[in-house]
């Protein structure tokens, strides 16, 4: 796709109008997010403006017909992209993104135009069992729709981060690509969270619980996630290992929750112990 990036960094002209028809096509809003990324990244936001705005707007038609998911990830790109050019610090940037996208699920952006009622009646009427769970929450003295609204708002937030990453993560490789080959290699593969970030993370998700805002912790552990796979990505980039134990590991990843707990550990402690720069004096 880097001769696409290509044309699209001729002129405004060029990457407005991708951004707009590509948003515009349904499933292809992330082609769009990562258009204006791309833009951003490289020229900052003040010019890339006309190309945000380009398609801003055929995401907020799909936000007008009940799809939040295209204008939530464009504006979310937008930001990241923003603070990456500013502070070139992929760890800050995560932190950044997933603050954000919890302020959207505390927000309740990402919850149905008619509210949680209407689903949770589907659900009951769907599955006698979940109709039972939530009737035993109810008499515990829960708020169901409070809580189907947490879980509704949190999938879809956790969708809309985890694309809106790998739109800037795109973006980024077609920068790379197109005017620094070879550098967003070496940046993700060297991307960790310092211990301060950590404790940045720990303490919002901490405030959140103190002050009843459970939404504001929802999405912290994505960064540790993502520099879990740039550990992965960089160990296996240091030892010259096949691109199969990539395939192998993402198998794991997806279709395993184990092998989340694992990657987020495995980031946890790597955070205090570098991994990768004890293998690098190693070797």
């Amino acid at each position: 796709m880097l001769p696409v990036a290509r044309w699209m960094m001729r002129g405004v002209p060029q990457a407005a109008t991708g951004a707009a028809a590509a948003t515009l096509v349904p499933w292809l809003f992330w082609l769009g997010a990562a258009i204006t990324g791309l833009v951003t990244l490289r020229r900052g936001l003040s010019p890339a403006l006309p190309v945000i705005v380009a398609a801003a707007l055929p995401a907020g038609w799909w936000w007008i017909r009940g799809d939040v998911i295209p204008l939530a990830s464009i504006l979310l790109v937008t930001l990241m992209a923003v603070v990456l050019r500013a502070r070139l610090r992929w760890s800050e940037t995560l932190i950044i993104g997933a603050l954000a996208g919890a302020v959207m699920i505390q927000l309740g952006i990402f919850l149905p135009p008619g509210g949680t009622g209407p689903v949770l009646e589907q659900i009951r009427q769907g599955s006698p069992e979940v109709a039972a769970m939530l009737d035993e929450f109810a008499r515990q003295g829960m708020n169901t729709e409070r809580l189907a609204g947490l879980l509704i708002g949190g999938v879809t937030g956790l969708v809309v981060l985890l694309a809106a990453v790998a739109c800037l993560a795109l973006a980024r490789g077609w920068q790379a690509g197109l005017y620094n080959p070879g550098g967003f290699r070496e940046e993700f593969h060297a991307l960790r969270l310092a211990p301060r970030e950590l404790l940045v993370l720990a303490g919002v998700g901490g405030a959140g619980m103190v002050l009843g805002l459970p939404a504001l912790g929802m999405l912290l552990w994505v960064p540790l996630l993502v520099a879990g796979i740039a550990l992965v990505h960089g160990v296996i980039g240091l030892k010259g290992m096949n691109g199969l134990w990539l395939v192998a590991f993402y198998v794991l990843l997806i279709t395993t929750w184990p092998m989340i707990l694992i990657v987020l550990l495995a980031a946890l402690i790597d955070s205090f112990a570098d991994f990768r720069a004890r293998l690098g004096r190693s070797d």
